[in-house]
């Protein structure tokens, strides 16, 4: 038995060394989280690249397609909004000056908003899509830094994922061998889905947003709906920022129409319709999953860890009902082998 404490003692330390770490370096673990997760839904094609040069090469040449769709990404939308720098800025400015209007403010209708806030969301709105420019410079460094954390992450799995995979298995105890393997299979299935319906929402938002911004009337179409696609595809946004954002100009000119569309067709059709609807039931079909309880772990895991939630929230929804029907049918199986054996 004290032998058995002895040989566990090294795992048990280097998983409380792991935790101790994650919570130190918790800023940039998102990275390391959002790369691992990516890294497990590309690997397959790295082996099939492997198949045809050296896996060291596939692995440069995974991670350099990978970050060379997000650069073209990156400046494929930088570029449509520095064209279309004049609208969002007259956006911004046409709400900040409704906002210090006292006939016109929010609060002067009785809306339970600080000023304090309106103002402070507002402002990030300006950093984040009007200044960006700005905002880029002054976070450069650490922008840098997360990317190299991804990427290296990344590469570094690419190369050495297989390896570490088998190393870890080959520590697992045989009978629990079997519930790993199945962890595991449906882990990759949940990331699978993850990625596969965050591109496709954005994908929909994009088109099904054309419609609504032609009945606006306010021009710019195509910006203003890969401006909410753009948002979908971030996680911690959604499209439903760009809606009221251009909700909120709309109430700022006094466009009532333009307020409804955006509200009824925009908001409800084009943004919550697909988060509260379409993701959790295309994900939840992925893995078996009743889509409520996905949808709780999607939102749930959004709002209480950010970006990294976007990953981890649904995919400790999927583990913790796995363990559920593992624990179930372990169950029926013995009791069944109990019944036979019983003379």
């Amino acid at each position: 038995m004290n032998r058995t404490h002895t040989d566990q003692f090294p795992s048990i330390l280097l998983i409380i060394l792991i935790i101790i770490a994650f919570a130190i370096f918790w800023s940039i673990m998102d990275m390391v989280l959002l790369a691992t997760s990516l890294a497990i839904v590309l690997i397959p094609f790295h082996h099939r690249l492997s198949l045809h040069i050296r896996p060291w090469a596939s692995a440069v040449v995974m991670t350099l397609v990978v970050f060379g769709i997000f650069s073209a990404m990156g400046l494929i939308t930088l570029a449509i909004f520095s064209a279309h720098s004049e609208t969002l800025i007259h956006m911004f400015s046409t709400i900040e000056n409704w906002l210090n209007d006292p006939l016109t403010n929010p609060l002067a209708y009785g809306i339970p908003l600080s000023k304090t806030s309106i103002f402070s969301l507002l402002n990030e709105g300006t950093a984040l899509f009007v200044d960006y420019q700005k905002t880029l410079l002054a976070f450069l460094p650490i922008i840098l830094f997360k990317m190299f954390v991804f990427f290296f992450t990344l590469f570094m799995l690419f190369l050495k994922g297989d390896k570490i995979k088998i190393k870890i298995f080959s520590h697992i105890p045989g009978a629990l061998k079997k519930y790993v393997h199945r962890f595991s299979d449906v882990t990759v299935d949940t990331l699978y889905a993850i990625y596969f319906v965050q591109i496709a929402i954005a994908v929909l938002t994009f088109f099904i947003a054309i419609p609504v911004f032609y009945l606006l009337g306010y021009g710019d179409i195509i910006f203003y709906s890969y401006f909410a696609a753009f948002c979908e595809l971030i996680p911690i946004l959604g499209s439903s920022v760009a809606f009221i954002l251009i909700g909120a100009y709309a109430q700022a000119i006094g466009d009532t129409r333009g307020v409804l569309i955006l509200f009824f067709l925009g908001y409800l059709v084009v943004s919550l319709l697909p988060e509260i609807y379409v993701r959790p039931v295309l994900v939840g079909r992925r893995v078996k999953i009743h889509p409520v309880i996905m949808f709780i772990g999607i939102i749930g895991g959004l709002l209480t860890m950010g970006l990294a939630g976007f990953v981890l929230g649904p995919l400790i929804i999927v583990l913790v009902i796995t363990s559920y029907r593992i624990y179930t049918e372990d169950k029926k199986e013995r009791r069944l082998s109990t019944v036979v054996d019983d003379p």
